[in-house]
């Protein structure tokens, strides 16, 4: 299989057994799925669409959505043909649709939700490029996609189709994805079938041959996503899809998958759910609850690093209390969790791995298709604090300025009509330079210790990354996010959102009546407590990433809010621009 669209027209033949490969949620007990006859006749007819509507080879159809069967198969019907699919998030703004529409060029999106529609609708007379809307649901204002696939099904030719397939070289840009923007105008990473299908080559040994089902709940439109969706059905697996991440635990408890992804800030959501479960126990049930947790959080991924003694208490942990968690989650019968996107605290590896879901962490950006590194079986192939070894086929080096860099079969095309800044980032030897920081272990596993533009210079002349103190300060149970700062000042403050779920059981421990966050920010008995929190976190890092001063902030950082990217990592600028009065008022007398 040298092209995406292979997966899906050997799937049928390579996975015999499997009756069902793509299911998604429809409304609150029904799942839409289709068998492999249906997924690849839908994709087929699809193509046979796109054709009659005037899309080509390297045309470029945009697909707007969130996680279900259909964008998948839109994905194998635009690739099979020669076009190029441009998936763009659902929840950016009218503006970023006019931006990434115009720039790649799009002959025709296909979109879902009503909110999502007004905004391209508002923006439809700027993208004079655009010749076909399409929704997923008839709304009564563009055609729809059961019109879209009945097109194709009048205009079949399966001829032209394998014509078009044999045409398509591996090489070819099978996808454009845009950086979700931190900083800047969106970037355009073009990706080809041989990058993609590469990856998955190189990672099918770390799922269990069992594994049979994948939950898809992570932005598809993300190349993390999609490239683990794309593995699910490479190796067979049936790819059970939710679109609300509201849904999450329902989906898992009726679907029971054996293998999903997520990134370290669900896997603190589930914890909390966990620890909640536990807290609602009396008498014996809750001090067995509370030792089984205390026992998870120390629990040592390596067999030989565990104690035999450890080992008895873990078994009757297990017996008592983690499967009970496992049912409760519907991962009784599960095999690996891959947490990417940001760093997970180690804690949180040890407890998921020790009831019985497997944490493997991997590290990547759109840039290589996106996998740098990954967690493995191999032994200490899953070691906390670090992303595991580099993927095969994979070089990666560390700069003499201690930045990651890479090259192999990864790495991208180039950013679409940005020669520039493609230049930037590869170099003439082919190395991709990431922008971020790390190291090697002694064993080879990947490090990663910051993002370079992210370190700031205090007006001592000391460099400061403040992922570290960040991450340092988040491990607090109190505490639910932190931006650290400080560039050109004497000393280094934080932002910090308390996790007020936990602020709020404390101060009913403490008999203070507590109200809403906003008020309780501002509680002294609160700030205290952080404050306690804060110089725990700074008695472990250096004297110049010690916090000094911080100031609370009573609303949480989202995507909803602009202060999160869609993989919910903090848009650093924003949330600086947004609290920058409090952030002065920080600096206005200094120590």
């Amino acid at each position: 299989m040298k092209h995406i669209y292979d997966i899906m027209l050997q799937y049928e033949q390579r996975h015999p057994e499997q009756k069902i490969a793509l299911s998604g949620k429809i409304g609150k007990n029904k799942w839409n799925e289709y068998t492999p006859q249906q997924y690849k006749k839908t994709a087929n007819e699809l193509s046979c669409a796109l054709l009659a509507k005037g899309i080509g080879r390297g045309d470029k159809v945009a697909l707007i959505s969130t996680n279900r069967p259909e964008w998948t198969i839109t994905q194998m019907a635009v690739t099979q043909i020669g076009a190029v699919l441009v998936p763009i998030y659902p929840t950016i703004t009218a503006e970023d649709y006019r931006y990434i529409l115009n720039h790649c060029e799009a002959k025709l999106v296909i979109m879902e939700g009503e909110i999502v529609m007004r905004k391209v609708q508002s923006v439809a007379g700027e993208l004079p490029g655009l010749k076909d809307i399409y929704t997923f649901a008839d709304r009564k204002e563009y055609p729809y996609w059961d019109q879209l696939v009945a097109l194709g099904r009048d205009n079949y030719d399966e001829g032209k189709l394998q014509d078009l397939r044999s045409a398509v070289g591996e090489k070819e840009c099978a996808m454009i994805i845009y950086t979700s923007g931190t900083t800047g105008v969106p970037k355009g990473v073009m990706l080809s079938h041989y990058n993609i299908m590469s990856q998955l080559e190189n990672l099918k040994q770390i799922p269990s041959p069992w594994s049979k089902k994948g939950l898809s709940f992570l932005p598809l439109c993300h190349a993390y996503e999609n490239m683990i969706v794309l593995l699910y059905q490479y190796l067979g697996m049936t790819v059970y899809y939710v679109s609300n991440l509201a849904t999450i635990a329902e989906a898992m408890r009726e679907v029971h998958p054996t293998m999903m992804t997520a990134v370290p800030r669900v896997l603190e959501k589930f914890y909390e759910k966990i620890e909640a479960s536990g807290r609602a126990k009396t008498g014996v049930a809750r001090s067995v609850f509370d030792w089984a947790v205390k026992l998870a959080l120390k629990y040592h991924i390596e067999p030989e690093d565990r104690s035999e003694a450890y080992n008895m208490q873990h078994a009757l942990a297990d017996k008592l209390v983690y499967s009970k968690i496992r049912k409760g989650l519907g991962a009784d019968n599960f095999d690996i969790l891959v947490s990417g996107a940001a760093s997970l605290k180690p804690e949180l590896c040890s407890f998921f791995s020790a009831i019985g879901m497997p944490v493997f962490e991997g590290y990547g950006m759109t840039e290589t298709s996106p996998v740098i590194a990954v967690s493995c079986r191999e032994k200490y192939g899953r070691q906390a604090n670090t992303v595991g070894f580099p993927l095969g086929g994979v070089d990666v080096a560390i700069t003499k300025d201690g930045e990651i860099i890479c090259r192999g079969h990864n790495v991208m095309l180039g950013y679409y009509k940005n020669e520039e800044q493609t230049r930037e980032i590869i170099d003439e030897s082919g190395w991709l330079h990431t922008g971020d920081m790390g190291r090697f272990t002694e064993r080879g596993q990947l490090v990663i210790t910051g993002r370079i533009k992210n370190i700031f210079k205090t007006s001592m002349g000391k460099y400061v990354n403040p992922q570290v103190i960040e991450e340092k300060i988040a491990q607090s149970k109190y505490i639910d996010q932190v931006l650290a700062v400080g560039e050109n000042e004497k000393f280094v403050a934080a932002l910090i959102v308390p996790d007020f779920a936990a602020v709020k059981e404390w101060c009913e421990s403490e008999r203070i009546v507590y109200s809403h966050p906003k008020e309780m920010i501002g509680n002294l008995n609160v700030k205290n407590l952080i404050k306690e929190e804060v110089a725990k976190s700074n008695k472990e890092l250096s004297k110049t990433e010690n916090v000094v001063r911080f100031e609370l902030i009573a609303d949480e950082w989202t995507q909803d809010n602009g202060l999160l990217t869609p993989t919910l990592k903090v848009k650093r600028n924003k949330i600086a621009k947004k609290y920058a009065d409090v952030i002065q008022k920080m600096f206005e007398h200094n120590q």
